[in-house]
């Protein structure tokens, strides 16, 4: 992680404030993390008024690029019979753009600020949860997405939200998951001073790790998509796994080169795509 634009100090100050909210966050009760998430974050953008959330703002055409990314990867997944979910929507762009194809979206987040002033789609939804939970009918979801979330939940927050996510599926639909791949991180602000995340990423997994989650859920059949320039290949997540594991066997240092390698670059960011 580089931030060209920030000096050392304050990246380290970014660093020592993120590590002590998030570790308020991994020592908190179940009830106590309902009302810190939010509130957390806050403060951290009080504190660090430098922080990139704050001072980069995306252009329209990179936000534009960014949607029509996920647009490709997603549209084999829907048609316009299909209710989506977006678990974690931010400005709730991609679930704009998907109304234009489905049935029914449904938001679910932590907040509406970031929505309050924008024009909606007459089918979307934008659902408030405590981060964990999935307030939607069982069985009425055909496709649940999140993208860059599951690594901030705490990691029994985590298991709870996927089995609400499981719940909220309709028998054979299915949940994609992208997150960092936790053997080339820490991908938060620790990656500058630790050899594990300890900021506001409060779990990084494996596609191992993921896949036992995921399984443990309930969720039939699992298979990871990997790809370059938006192309992917989809494969059973074992054989990922397997490559992960024998990674893990090297000493942290080297393990972290070879995964960060130009060769293990695909496998950077976990895409996995879960059938109930």
């Amino acid at each position: 992680m580089t931030d060209e634009n920030r000096t050392i100090e304050q990246l380290r100050e970014q660093y020592e404030i993120e590590k002590e909210l998030a570790g308020r966050l991994r020592s908190a009760s179940r009830q106590e993390r309902r009302h810190l998430y939010s509130s957390l974050y806050d403060e951290l953008y009080r504190r660090v008024p430098h922080h990139p959330q704050l001072t980069h703002k995306a252009s329209p055409q990179e936000a534009e690029r960014v949607v029509r990314a996920q647009m490709r990867f997603l549209k084999p997944f829907f048609d316009k019979g299909s209710n989506f979910l977006e678990v974690g929507p931010g400005d709730c762009a991609l679930s704009f753009e998907v109304a234009k194809f489905v049935g029914q979206v449904y938001a679910v987040d932590v907040s509406e600020e970031i929505t309050r002033s924008l024009a909606r789609p007459a089918n979307f939804h934008l659902i408030l949860s405590d981060g964990c939970s999935i307030p939607l009918p069982a069985n009425s979801v055909h496709l649940a997405y999140s993208n860059q979330l599951m690594e901030h939940l705490h990691p029994d927050d985590a298991f709870e939200q996927l089995e609400n996510i499981y719940r909220a599926l309709t028998p054979g639909g299915v949940y994609i998951c992208v997150t960092p791949n936790r053997l080339s991180g820490p991908h938060d602000i620790s990656s500058l001073y630790d050899e594990v995340a300890k900021g506001f990423h409060l779990k990084e997994y494996s596609t191992s790790e993921l896949n036992s989650l995921f399984r443990r859920v309930g969720f039939s059949r699992v298979r990871a998509h990997i790809g370059i320039k938006e192309k992917y290949v989809s494969l059973p997540a074992f054989p990922i796994g397997f490559l992960e594991t024998t990674l893990d066997r090297f000493p942290r240092a080297i393990e972290r080169r070879i995964a960060r390698s130009l060769l293990f670059r695909p496998l950077s960011d976990i895409r996995l795509v879960a059938t109930k």
